[in-house]
């Protein structure tokens, strides 16, 4: 497992990754995790930085878990529609979709959760890791005929080598990636979570940023 591990954080980190500006470093009771920030996603970049100066995560958990999938904190959809339905007057805050074709759905992707709305724009408290499962190029081809999207090189490679949820891609943002530790997100998921994926033991979160040099980069 460890080398299974050693060979997709390998494959993870590119030279492109390597020349992100900003880090986090997560902090769970199941350890830590580090995650660079895309410069080519400024917008989320941006948000997720400056809720560090907000608290906008105080006391967050990871409150949606589904192995093989995605595991998501921050603000939980039930509690956005409930807030925003009680406080009209508020609208509803979105952040507009970036997306890339450096930034798709592989294991370890960070990405921006959402509700239903046509311009497939990001709320503004809901992150979320892939962890994703392993994918066919049939599955690929398949894809790319339903979205209506092609697939670079770089991406199949990835998805094909490591997994992923290629499925998401261009429907939710994804503006960093895991690049240590993501062993520690692929222990999270597999927890014991309830019919409607909720863990059932609390999973809090913390994340703070960090001076980092990644290990293997170009």
């Amino acid at each position: 497992m460890r080398i299974f591990i050693a060979i997709i954080t390998f494959i993870l980190i590119s030279a492109s990754s390597s020349a992100q500006t900003h880090k986090l470093e997560f902090t769970t009771s199941y350890g830590t995790f580090k995650v660079l920030l895309y410069d080519f996603t400024p917008n989320h970049r941006d948000l997720i930085l400056s809720s560090l100066k907000d608290s906008l995560y105080r006391g967050a958990l990871f409150n949606r878990i589904i192995e093989g999938f995605v595991i998501q904190g921050g603000d939980h959809d039930f509690d956005i529609a409930k807030y925003e339905a009680e406080h009209t007057e508020l609208g509803k805050p979105r952040l507009a979709a970036e997306f890339n074709t450096r930034a798709f759905h592989k294991i370890g992707a960070l990405g921006a959760g959402r509700d239903n709305n046509n311009e497939k724009a990001s709320f503004l408290k809901q992150i979320y890791f892939v962890v994703g499962n392993r994918v066919t190029n049939e599955q690929l081809d398949s894809l790319e005929q339903i979205k209506g999207v092609k697939y670079t090189s770089e991406q199949r490679r990835t998805y094909l080598n490591i997994g992923g949820q290629p499925r998401l891609d261009k429907d939710f943002t994804v503006f960093g990636e895991v690049y240590q530790g993501l062993d520690i997100l692929l222990e999270i998921s597999k927890v014991k979570t309830d019919a409607k994926d909720f863990p059932t033991q609390k999973i809090p979160f913390t994340f703070k940023v960090i001076n980092d040099e990644i290990p293997f980069a170009n």
